[in-house]
């Protein structure tokens, strides 16, 4: 599958390296067509990868994430354009953190609406599906680094279609066996104000490598 994948920073690095992995052919874009970033990544995964600007790799690809910084998410994927995303599956992984106060980080968007959301109402010609937020980029790829797998992701969409795809990929591809269905793209107001909690506990075990598990 061709897929298309939006940011150079460390998750769209982690998320465009494991889909290579998998056999899929991965564009990542960035605001120029020569960030060298990018250009480091596709020097590191070979022939099935390659690099472009947002526009080119949203384009490209059946499928779009977004791995853009979250505050940045919205220009970046109007810089994409609008027409590549028409009925297209646009995972969104991104979170609006805001460190401008410094640490901790504060949501520029909360409570009454999210990122997720202002995406989909931004594009609505794209099918989004918020998931894979709630945890560090490692362990999205790779849940069995915590538990051996046994410990839940989220998803939320208004696309049953394009969220019965996303589950696929995340428990075929990525191995996650806990998939929890939230509802439609407002929920994604639940798992992006998980972030502040995530940080919390991130200082005090002094480690990314946790996740969250549902007990009843």
């Amino acid at each position: 599958m061709n897929i298309g994948v939006l940011g150079t920073g460390i998750v769209g690095d982690t998320i465009g390296t494991k889909l290579v992995q998998l056999g899929h052919n991965v564009k990542m874009g960035s605001r120029t067509a020569t960030n060298e970033k990018a250009a480091a990544w596709v020097k590191k995964n070979g022939s099935r990868s390659s690099q472009g600007t947002f526009a080119d790799a949203a384009s490209f690809g059946e499928i779009v994430m977004n791995c853009t910084h979250g505050v940045a998410s919205l220009e970046a994927l109007k810089l994409a354009g609008a027409i590549n995303f028409k009925n297209k599956i646009l995972v969104d992984i991104a979170n609006a953190l805001d460190f401008s106060m410094g640490m901790p980080p504060l949501l520029s968007v909360c409570n009454t609406d999210s990122l997720g959301e202002q995406i989909q109402r931004a594009f609505p010609d794209a099918k989004v599906v918020k998931t894979l937020n709630t945890m560090n980029c490692i362990l999205m790829v790779n849940p069995q680094l915590v538990a051996n797998g046994d410990h839940d992701i989220f998803i939320s969409g208004n696309d049953a279609g394009a969220k019965t795809k996303v589950t696929e990929i995340v428990r075929d591809w990525f191995g996650w066996k806990s998939i929890i269905d939230l509802g439609d793209i407002t929920t994604a107001r639940t798992t992006e104000m998980l972030l502040p909690i995530w940080v919390a506990l991130m200082g005090i075990y002094k480690s990314p490598n946790f996740n969250f598990k549902i007990i009843r």
